[in-house]
């Protein structure tokens, strides 16, 4: 079993070897970048290996209204937020503080494989894939999920890029390109299943806030929420929804405040030398 967990790169350590630490740098970095490219430049240009049915990101989600239909310029401005705080969990792979090193590694591994699966959503996203970019969203959020409940006490400067942001994400993902992916969405099925669905949402997102006093998690959901609203407003297509997004984005915005402003102003925790680690788990 210790050989076992030696040779998993998903087992928990709380201790780094010099080589471990140069590949999880090495791999963070290029996967990163990955995803990043990737991203960035399938926002402006379609495929272009021949895919009669290639879009650019938000030539799908444009093309494809559902009742999950995303606000570009919304969660365009929540990528590239979350793109620059990872950018600052990186950089916590080279500090000095071996401390600080250590709990970039711990959620190395998760991060990595998170920045593949996403670069793989978009190329097949892109392309009209959508069972197969579900799959690959799926597969994610068992990942992201398992890296959260494994490592949710860690600076938030690691936990919110690193770990929070791609997690809510996906979550929302799930249902956006599930919705393209089902065949007539425009159905009065459909309808009523994203009207029930969206309030998910919600529910997850509360879960994080009360049970983990979580208060990222509570702002990556309500920004999300927030894009889904914008977007359905103008779309029509289903008249309560952007009703029901707009109330969650509102609950869940409130929600965050109560949490964050203690966490913010120190109130609540035992030691205020935890005030890097404890805003995530705030203590009544």
């Amino acid at each position: 079993m210790e050989r076992l967990n030696n040779i998993n790169p998903f087992a928990k350590r709380d201790e780094h070897s010099a080589s471990s630490v140069i590949t999880y740098k090495v791999l963070t970095v290029v996967s990163w970048l990955l995803s990043f490219i990737t991203t960035i430049y399938y926002t402006y240009n379609s495929p272009t290996d021949g895919h009669y049915l290639g879009k650019t990101i938000w030539g799908q989600n444009y093309l494809h209204p559902s009742g999950f239909t995303q606000n570009q310029l919304i969660t365009s401005l929540f990528w590239l937020f979350l793109f620059i705080l990872q950018i600052g969990y990186v950089a916590h792979l080279f500090s000095s503080k071996v401390e600080t090193v250590n709990a970039a590694c711990a959620v190395g591994s998760h991060f990595i494989f998170n920045n593949l699966l996403h670069f793989a959503f978009v190329m097949l996203f892109v392309r009209s894939h959508f069972i197969w970019a579900e799959i690959i969203l799926i597969i994610n959020f068992f990942n992201l999920t398992a890296l959260y409940f494994r490592h949710n006490t860690y600076p938030r400067f690691i936990h919110l890029p690193a770990v929070s942001g791609p997690l809510a994400w996906t979550f929302v993902a799930i249902y956006w390109n599930g919705a393209i992916a089902v065949p007539h969405q425009h159905s009065l099925v459909a309808r009523i299943f994203a009207n029930i669905f969206v309030w998910s949402i919600l529910v997850y997102g509360l879960f994080f806030i009360v049970i983990y006093k979580d208060y990222t998690m509570g702002f990556n959901l309500s920004v999300l929420s927030a894009s889904l609203g914008v977007a359905q407003f103008f779309d029509k297509t289903i008249a309560l929804q952007w009703i029901f997004a707009f109330t969650i984005m509102s609950v869940l915005f409130l929600s965050t405040v109560v949490i964050a402003v203690p966490a913010w102003t120190g109130k609540g925790r035992q030691a205020p030398s935890d005030a890097e680690r404890a805003p995530l788990l705030a203590d009544n």
